[in-house]
């Protein structure tokens, strides 16, 4: 687990919370919106200030009157954030003044009065800081003013919570190069938060039967397999986001962005409704960020086995993503928990193929081998032909074709070109990128020189 100091931001619906949290990291990462109980889940994200880091927490509004619950999970989850919080930051509103629900937030705190922060919001005018002092009854001093929507006295608050933190903790840990960002995405209500607490054990994301209830990005750090894994919750990614309620927007872009973060993105397809055109979109955008992909069959265990087989729902879903051939299929029930023992070892095994060298050797050996037994089909009477080939990079896997000519690589000749490259090294469940540049004199190596021998004839095009 990470060795971070966490400050949770934590009060009643509505004070400002994300707001904040927003203006602490400098963009919009956590939604705002002016209806209240917006933010549910935990929202997790590193802070740098001042030379120090730190991570922010923002949490769901505490309501403690309401019987609803889904309320009733929000507030949990609120209250497994002030338990791992080494600074719990206190909202409060200075233009509503003391509420009943943030005296019951206080009572909430009391436990823990020695790392709590009192900071009344939405101070902007000389009325309302001189209202702050009411708010000294709840028993934690005199709070802190700030206006998180202007970014007023927002670096005073910051500079308090370094010095609430207390010293900087050894920085002796080194990054683990074996820690695997795994998304989780899908259209809503496909199982992804009730499989994010299968695989931690624990009632991590808010869970309810309603489609939605996850809304914002959220990023649980765990370890298993001998990996570390920081699972990434994501909204449902509707088909109508942009056309529906701007809560739906705002989710579905914490999703997309979520992906961009991520090493593997785990597409969760309902086995009782099957794959449909917007989960192969969602599939299509995690390749075009190079991410590795991997998709999941939940709710298997609803499904008759006698009339539904795996291995014809696998062939069923090769053809909805003709694209994403190379992705593994899985099969598990997040209710049940079937299947689910197996999942972040085959997602540590994709992303290691995302990270995957070749030796240059063995490379051109192999596409030398491609392009005796298969030859480039010509173009006007020329044909393409390659002098060299070498791994570019990594995560994702990219290959640099050196050729006589780009233009002459027809789109199935690559394709055929990719087919080979994995037969030969694996990249399983991970994008691979061709590129084709021409060749300068200077390229021209003696392995270079081995491929023109073995597959161009004829002068240059």
């Amino acid at each position: 687990m990470t060795a971070s100091k966490i400050v949770a931001l934590v009060g009643r619906p509505n004070v400002g919370k994300s707001a904040l949290f927003n203006r602490f990291l400098g963009r919009r990462l956590a939604i705002v919106d002016e209806m209240p109980g917006v933010t549910r889940d935990r929202l997790y994200a590193p802070v740098e200030w001042a030379g120090r880091r730190f991570t922010i927490v923002d949490t769901g509004g505490i309501e403690t009157t309401s019987g609803l619950d889904l309320m009733a999970q929000t507030r949990a989850q609120a209250e497994l954030a002030i338990r791992e919080a080494d600074v719990v930051v206190f909202v409060v509103d200075a233009q509503d003044g003391v509420t009943g629900a943030d005296e019951d937030v206080a009572a909430l705190l009391r436990p823990s009065r020695d790392k709590v922060l009192i900071v009344a919001n939405k101070v902007e005018s000389p009325n309302t800081a001189g209202a702050i002092y009411e708010f000294c009854s709840l028993g934690f001093g005199v709070p802190m003013s700030v206006s998180a929507i202007h970014g007023l006295q927002s670096g005073d608050l910051l500079d308090a919570i370094i010095e609430k933190l207390g010293p900087e903790p050894p920085t002796d840990e080194l990054e683990d190069a074996s820690l695997v960002r795994l998304a989780i995405v899908g259209q809503p209500n496909v199982g992804k938060s009730s499989l994010v607490n299968a695989l931690v054990g624990e009632p991590r994301a808010v869970v309810a039967s309603e489609p939605g209830t996850t809304r914002d990005a959220t990023d649980t750090e765990i370890e298993a397999e001998g990996r570390r894994f920081i699972i990434i919750d994501t909204a449902g990614i509707r088909k109508t986001a942009k056309t529906g309620p701007p809560i739906d927007y705002y989710s579905s872009l914490r999703a997309v962005a979520a992906i961009g973060r991520s090493d593997v993105a785990l597409l969760i397809v309902d086995a009782t409704a099957g794959a449909t055109s917007q989960d192969r979109r969602i599939a299509g955008l995690a390749i075009e960020e190079g991410k590795a992909l991997a998709i999941l069959v939940n709710k298997w265990d609803l499904v008759d086995t006698k009339t539904f087989e795996r291995a014809e729902v696998e062939a069923a879903l090769r053809a909805e993503f003709p694209f994403a051939a190379y992705a593994p299929i899985l099969f598990g029930s997040a209710l049940t928990k079937k299947g689910v023992h197996k999942i972040l070892g085959a997602m540590a095994a994709v992303a290691d193929e995302r990270r995957k060298h070749v030796q240059t050797a063995k490379l051109n050996q192999v596409i030398r081998d491609a392009f005796r037994t298969h030859p480039p089909p010509s173009f006007r009477g020329k044909v393409m032909k390659c002098y060299y080939v070498t791994q570019g990079g990594i995560a994702p896997p990219e290959f640099v074709f050196f050729v006589n000519d780009p233009r002459l690589v027809h789109f199935s000749y690559e394709r055929f070109l990719e087919n080979t490259l994995r037969g030969a090294f694996g990249f399983s469940g991970t994008p691979i990128q061709l590129t084709f540049k021409p060749r300068v004199q200077q390229d021209r190596t003696q392995a270079g020189d081995l491929i023109l021998a073995e597959t161009a004839r004829g002068d240059d095009a």
